[in-house]
C-alpha cells in the first residue's frame, strides 16, 4: 500500500514516517505550503523555506520520496477567507478544525492521489480503529467501512479535537501512525534515528501561518474602528430578565431542590494558556472541589423548545445605555459634557474594532485602575462595543448551555446518531487541552444543545464542541 505523509518538518510528522516506513508501507512525503504573506507572522520571515528545508532532509535521511504541492489558494479559499468572515459577523472560528477537514484530509489527499497514494498519514496524536460488530467483523454504512477516532495515549498531547469534523470517507484513508506514542517516545525515536528534526520545537499559532498578532492578521481584510469599552457591573444582571430566566430554568432543571451553579469556580490560572490558536482566551484550571450541578434527564426531555432556545442565547448587554450631561469646570466655569453616572454599566476605554476580541480574552484590553484581571464578556459588531467584566467570578463570563444548529451537526458514528427527543450523557470538549467536560446533549428539531454540569468560561459562538464516549471515542461535533 503506497501512503503519502503529510511532512512538515517537524517531529511528530517526520517519526510517523519513519514507522511507516519500517512497517513496510510504500512511502512518499509531501511537505505542503499553505500560506505566503510572511508580514502577517510576528517574526516577518518566511519560515515555511526553514520547514522545507527540514522536511526535505528528514526524507532523505529515511530514505522516502520527496514532493512539495502549493496549497495555498485551496487555504485561502477555505481556510483564510471563513476566518475573516467569521470574524467580521462577531464569531470566532477555529482555523485548524477547518484546516484539517478542507485542506489536509481533502485538498492534500487529492494532491497525494494524483501521485499513486492510497492513503494519507499525518503527525498527530490520535488513534484510529475499526468500528467492529459482536463477530468482530468491520461494520459498513451505505458501503463505508466505518472508523472510531480515539484520543491519543499522551494525555497531554491528545489532538483528536482537530480531527472532531472528519467524515468516514476521510478516515478510511487516513492513518495516524504516532497516536499510540507519548511526545518523550516520539522525540526518542526521532532521536535514535539521528533525524534532524528530534530537537524542533513544536510550531504554534494558526495552522500552516504560524505565530500571528491575530488583530494584525485581521486588519489585512477588516477595516479597524474606533468604539467603546463598556464594563458591567453586577448590579445589571439583578434586574436582567435573560439571567433570571437562566437561573430560574437550570434551578428546574436540577435533581432535588437547591440553587443552581452559574459561575465557573477557579483554583488557579494556567499561564501557557490555550485555546483556538494558542493566544486569544486565558485558560484557567477548574477547581474540581467546587459543586456542579447535577440535572434530572426526565426535565430535560420535557423541556420545551422554546425554552432550550432561551436557555442557550447569551446574555444582551445593549439596554446598558450612557445619557450625557453638561457641567462647568474650573474657575472660569467652562462647559462642559460628561456622562452621567449608570447603576449598570460605564465606558472604561475605547478600541479599534470590537471584531478583533472575543469572549473570555484578557489581553489588549488596556484598561487599568481594576484589581482583578479584566475580561472581555460580551461584543456587539453593529454598534462596535465591547463589554467587560472585573474578576474570574464575573457572572457574564459562564454559560451552562449552548446551541449546534441542525445543518451544523456532524457525527463521525454515524450508528450513533441522536434522534429528535433523545437525551444522553457524554463527555464535551470546548477547546484543545481543556478537559472533557460532564454534559447533557439533548436532540431537538431546532438542534442540538449542550448542558453542561459546571459552567463553561468563554464560550464563543463560532467555536466547536466534541463530544466523547466514556471509552475515549470521539462521537461527533458541532459549532455552537
Amino acid at each position: 500500500m503506497k501512503v503519502c505523509v503529510g511532512l512538515s518538518g517537524g517531529v511528530d510528522s517526520s517519526v510517523a514516517a519513519l514507522l511507516l516506513k519500517r512497517q513496510g508501507y510504500d512511502v512518499f512525503a509531501m511537505f505542503m505550503q499553505n500560506w505566503h504573506d510572511a508580514d502577517a507572522t510576528l517574526h516577518g520571515d518566511c519560515e515555511w523555506e526553514e520547514d522545507r528545508f527540514v522536511a526535505e532532509i528528514v526524507a532523505r535521511k529515511i530514505g522516502i520520496p520527496f514532493y512539495f504541492v502549493d496549497l495555498s489558494k485551496e487555504y485561502r479559499q477555505r481556510v483564510v477567507d471563513y476566518m475573516f468572515n467569521e470574524y467580521s459577523s462577531g464569531r470566532t472560528p477555529n482555523p485548524d478544525i477547518l484546516c484539517n477537514r478542507e485542506i489536509k484530509f481533502d485538498a492534500f489527499y487529492e494532491a497525494a492521489r494524483k501521485l499513486g497514494a492510497d492513503m494519507v498519514a499525518t503527525g498527530h496524536y490520535c488513534r484510529r480503529a475499526p468500528l467492529l460488530d459482536s463477530d468482530g467483523k468491520q461494520i459498513v454504512i451505505d458501503g463505508q467501512p466505518q472508523w472510531r477516532i480515539l484520543e491519543g495515549t499522551d494525555p497531554n498531547k491528545d489532538q483528536s479535537y482537530f480531527l472532531c469534523q472528519l467524515t468516514q470517507e476521510q478516515l478510511g484513508k487516513s492513518l495516524f501512525p504516532i497516536g499510540h506514542l507519548t511526545k518523550p517516545e516520539v522525540r526518542q525515536i526521532a532521536h535514535l534515528a539521528d533525524l534532524p528534526s528530534a530537537d524542533k520545537k513544536d510550531s504554534q499559532g494558526i495552522c500552516f501561518v504560524g505565530k500571528v498578532d491575530l488583530p494584525t492578521f485581521l486588519k489585512q481584510k477588516l477595516e479597524p474602528k474606533e468604539g467603546d469599552v463598556v464594563e458591567v457591573y453586577d448590579r445589571f444582571f439583578q434586574d436582567n430578565a435573560q439571567y433570571a430566566f437562566v437561573h430560574d430554568t437550570l434551578a428546574s432543571l436540577l435533581a432535588t431542590l437547591g440553587e443552581p451553579e452559574m459561575i465557573t469556580a477557579f483554583s488557579s490560572e494556567d499561564s501557557g494558556g490555550a485555546s483556538f490558536n494558542n493566544q486569544r482566551v486565558e485558560v484557567t484550571v477548574p477547581d474540581q472541589t467546587a459543586g456542579t450541578n447535577v440535572f434530572d434527564p426526565v426535565k430535560l426531555a420535557e423541556l420545551s423548545d422554546g425554552d432550550w432556545m432561551r436557555l442557550a442565547e447569551p446574555i444582551d448587554y445593549s439596554g446598558i445605555k450612557f445619557e450625557t450631561e453638561v457641567y462647568r469646570s474650573g474657575k472660569k466655569h467652562v462647559k462642559k459634557v460628561r456622562y452621567k453616572e449608570n447603576p449598570l454599566g460605564r465606558i472604561v476605554g475605547h478600541h479599534d474594532g470590537a471584531q478583533f476580541f472575543t469572549i473570555g480574552q484578557r489581553k489588549g484590553l488596556n484598561i487599568g485602575g481594576h484589581q482583578d484581571s479584566i475580561f472581555v464578556i460580551g461584543t456587539d459588531i453593529e454598534r462596535n462595543i465591547i463589554y467587560v467584566g472585573e474578576g474570574h467570578g464575573h457572572k457574564g463570563l459562564s454559560r451552562c448551555c449552548v446551541r449546534i444548529v441542525p445543518e451544523d451537526i456532524h457525527w463521525i458514528r454515524r450508528d450513533l446518531e441522536m434522534m429528535d427527543g433523545e437525551v444522553r450523557r457524554y463527555r464535551v470538549r470546548i477547546r484543545y487541552r481543556q478537559p472533557l467536560q460532564d454534559a447533557w446533549l439533548v436532540k431537538r428539531p431546532v438542534g442540538m444543545f449542550i448542558l453542561f454540569d459546571m459552567p463553561q468560561r468563554g464560550l464563543s459562538s463560532g467555536q466547536f464542541a466534541a463530544w466523547y464516549s466514556d471509552e475515549d471515542e470521539m462521537l461527533g461535533s458541532g459549532v455552537y
